[in-house]
């Protein structure tokens, strides 16, 4: 029970076939990479963004109550 036999593995082989196609699979990969490199672009697009606005300097002062 620990294993598939031969005739298992020809079943998911032609299932996955029927639904992914012949050309299918190679078109999947291709869009999967054109949405990492997006969103890659995207990545440094906003680093750029952020490294272009000044910091407002803005600090808060915080007296502590602690007695020690």
């Amino acid at each position: 029970m620990g294993s598939f036999s031969i005739w298992h593995w020809l079943i998911v082989l032609v299932v996955v076939l029927l639904l992914f196609g012949r050309g299918k699979i190679p078109e999947l990969m291709g869009d999967v990479a054109k949405g990492i490199k997006s969103f890659k672009k995207g990545m440094n697009d906003d680093d750029v963004a952020s490294a272009d606005k000044p910091l407002d300097g803005k600090t808060v002062d915080h007296k502590s109550d602690e007695v020690r």
